[in-house]
């Protein structure tokens, strides 16, 4: 009678252990908030030239030239800038050279064979 008594004894703690765990491993899971990954102010062209790889930025001015293969040169009053634009962002909408955007993304850095800074566009707003 103690035997089975013990036995039920262990496998609720086993029980409980393993829910505790399951329980903590669910509270590290947290959604992340996305739109605080978007910067709040717009900085400029020749300030996302400076900054390193990966750094969220917000531009705001004109694509002004397509380079082909999803790359345009983006304008603003400081500079000019590679940007890398997915065709479904544009969402079917034209723009010429004299529209004005803003375009959320990070700062791209390629090293290889040079030092390349493009900005890869999460989203743009029109």
């Amino acid at each position: 009678m103690f035997d089975q008594r013990g036995t039920a004894m262990r496998r609720l703690a086993a029980l409980v252990l393993t829910s505790g765990l399951t329980i903590t491993g669910l509270s590290y899971a947290q959604p992340v908030n996305q739109s605080a990954l978007i910067p709040t102010t717009s900085v400029s062209v020749k300030d996302a030239l400076t900054f390193k790889d990966n750094t969220p930025v917000k531009l705001q001015g004109q694509v002004v030239k397509s380079l082909g293969d999803e790359k345009y040169q983006f304008r603003d009053k400081t500079g000019v800038i590679t940007v890398d634009i997915d065709d479904e962002l544009w969402q079917g909408r034209p723009v010429s050279p004299t529209t004005y955007i803003t375009l959320i993304g990070e700062v791209d850095i390629d090293y290889k064979p040079m030092k390349r800074v493009e900005i890869e566009a999460d989203q743009i707003q029109f």
